[in-house]
């Protein structure tokens, strides 16, 4: 590889690539990932001129990133149709609008300031899976490049085609009053302009553009973000809080009384909602989320069916795709709207148009309807470390152990096991309900640790403590991030 290019390996993630710029990668480096992602696109469309949709988020240095990677995009034969400042969903969205081959999104969603990357994707609707990603990993470092001649144009006033497709159809009756935060991120041009074209009394909070990010990372899991959404509810008695992220794909809900939802149990509200009017419809959600959903009554009543998934955005995604589901669901606020209701992929502002029709829908405040939920007792996220070349290996071995502890129905907590689930690690359930995740983190060096029960806070514990038990016994795991 020339000298001059840099461009670290470890920067192709499970589902999208980032880096540090110019520490980890430089504007050369940019370049040939634009190079790689072209070569990848023409092998997979069989087009010599394959049309890739290109956007860039609001950060000091994404459009120079952006233009080093149309420059070589161009190189291979593609033709670029840049659309601009935008969010992921927008360009997503572009991809249907225009009919076009693929989308690279230059952007690093709610990371620090220094990161950048790209979000892409070439069938409609999905972004690249690890497979995916593997392949342009192995182009762009091995400079299996094809070259041609592509060109680019300017997709004028897309930003207007994009709102208006959300506000069409999505009108609503009660005059809602919303918080809308968006953290000085891209989100800010977008989203309040949707939620009062759609009929809400919009108060802005931080949506004017600051690539500073002078208050925080627009990040809706970020906790000092999501308490200034909270008193900002309570100072103007709204009725709902919602939180955007760096590039528009995830949102944070805030209740009428200033608390937080987790996004588990949003969806299932927005499941439940959607149920009555499209009956025998497919839900997908992720490991991590709620056991909720699986026992629900309206959804059972309404013949509808709850698939748990592998947690990550392209794969609940992909899932969402094939088994033709209504909707997706993932904890940390990707949410996934399929036709009738979206194209698919991720949409933070058309995920908060679902929750606006759910108070439309219904004459109850948010806690209200909060409050019809069973309550659960649920352990945050927690990481314990363990090595990156271990960590598979450490998950596989408890898989068989968690095997053997229900086929001997051995108790925990005077519970034996009912189901065991390994499409992401091991997920253990319990007839009422209760369950304990283990599985390896996609994009660090540890395990990733839930439980919940529908039952009481002490059976939360119990599972814990038998599945810390389970992880300190293997010798390979390290101090947790948080733990209960």
């Amino acid at each position: 590889m020339n000298q001059n290019i840099k461009i670290d390996p470890y920067g192709f993630r499970e589902y999208d690539a980032r880096w540090l710029y110019e520490k980890d990668i430089n504007r050369d480096g940019i370049t040939n990932l634009g190079k790689g992602l072209g070569t990848q696109i023409k092998i997979h469309t069989k087009k010599n001129n394959p049309r890739v949709i290109v956007g860039h988020d609001y950060r000091s240095y994404s459009e120079e990133i952006k233009s080093a990677l149309k420059k070589g995009l161009i190189s291979t034969g593609c033709f670029i149709e840049d659309v601009g400042l935008s969010l992921s969903p927008m360009v997503y969205f572009a991809q249907f609008n225009l009919d076009a081959d693929a989308v690279a999104m230059v952007t690093a969603s709610h990371n620090e300031n220094g990161w950048t990357g790209v979000k892409m994707g070439i069938k409609k609707g999905l972004t690249h899976a690890p497979e995916e990603m593997k392949e342009l990993k192995d182009i762009t470092l091995k400079e299996k490049f094809t070259s041609g001649e592509g060109s680019e144009k300017k997709i004028e006033n897309f930003q207007e085609i994009y709102k208006n497709d959300l506000i069409k159809g999505n009108k609503i009756n009660k005059r809602l009053k919303a918080i809308v935060a968006c953290g000085n991120g891209t989100a800010g041009v977008f989203a309040p302009d949707i939620l009062r074209g759609i009929g809400c009394e919009v108060i802005e909070l931080d949506c004017e553009l600051d690539w500073t990010f002078p208050k925080y990372n627009p990040n809706p899991e970020d906790l000092k973000m999501l308490h200034a959404i909270s008193k900002a509810v309570n100072d103007n008695n709204a009725d709902i809080g919602f939180g955007f992220d760096g590039d528009g794909d995830r949102v944070g809900v805030i209740d009428n009384e200033g608390n937080e939802i987790f996004s588990d149990k949003i969806g299932l509200l927005i499941a439940r909602n959607l149920s009555t009017k499209h009956k025998n419809s497919k839900f997908v959600v992720d490991v991590k989320s709620t056991g909720l959903y699986s026992k629900d009554k309206i959804l059972l009543e309404n013949d509808c069916k709850t698939i748990y998934w592998k947690t990550g955005h392209s794969h609940i995604k992909r899932k969402v795709n094939t088994e033709k589901a209504l909707a997706g669901f993932e904890k940390s606020g990707h949410f996934f709207f399929n036709q009738p209701l979206g194209y698919g992929y991720d949409d933070g502002i058309n995920s908060a148009i679902h929750v606006c029709h759910l108070l439309d829908h219904q004459n109850k405040k948010m806690n209200n309807i909060i409050n019809e939920l069973p309550n659960t007792y649920q352990t945050p996220t927690m990481a314990p470390f363990c090595k990156d070349e271990e960590k598979y290996q450490v998950v596989d071995e408890l898989v068989t152990q968690v095997k053997e502890i229900k086929n001997n129905k051995i108790k925990i907590d005077e519970q034996v096991i009912s189901e065991v689930l390994t499409v992401n690690g091991v997920r253990f359930s319990f007839e009422d309900g209760s369950w304990g995740l283990i599985r390896a983190s996609s994009n660090k060096p540890s395990l990733v640790v839930v439980t919940e029960s529908p039952t009481s806070d002490l059976r939360k514990k119990k599972i814990f403590d038998f599945i810390d038990n389970l992880l300190q016994k293997t010798g390979k795991v390290g101090e947790y991030d948080q733990k209960i």
